[in-house]
């Protein structure tokens, strides 16, 4: 068994790279602005996803994302966002990963 720790989350996320996820419990799927960072996807068309905001984004595809710490399958290319977001819910659903919060850090570990 291995335990990754993911970090603090920045104060700001203009200076995140595209390679930073932040962990989003509240995001229904994986999600990410970079296309280039996905191993596979498959093009989607005339979808779109409803932010927390009611803010529609279009959905351009669906496809799997490999980072140095997790492997994320179905994770949606959305351009028009900011940031990459990894849904902890799909990451506990995965059955891969145990995803484990303190005070003052997010640890996930794989099973």
């Amino acid at each position: 068994m291995s335990v990754f720790f993911i970090g603090q989350l920045p104060h700001s996320s203009s200076g995140m790279s595209h390679s930073e996820w932040v962990l989003d419990s509240s995001a229904s799927y994986h999600m990410s602005p970079d296309s280039s960072s996905f191993t596979y996807m498959s093009p989607l068309s005339f979808i779109l996803v409803m932010t927390v905001d009611d803010t529609p984004m279009p959905l351009a595809g669906v496809g799997s994302v490999v980072t140095p710490h997790l492997s994320l399958p179905n994770v949606h290319l959305i351009p028009k966002l900011k940031l990459n977001l990894a849904s902890v819910g799909q990451i506990c659903d995965s059955g891969d990963y145990l995803v484990m919060f303190s005070s003052f850090f997010c640890y996930i570990q794989d099973l």
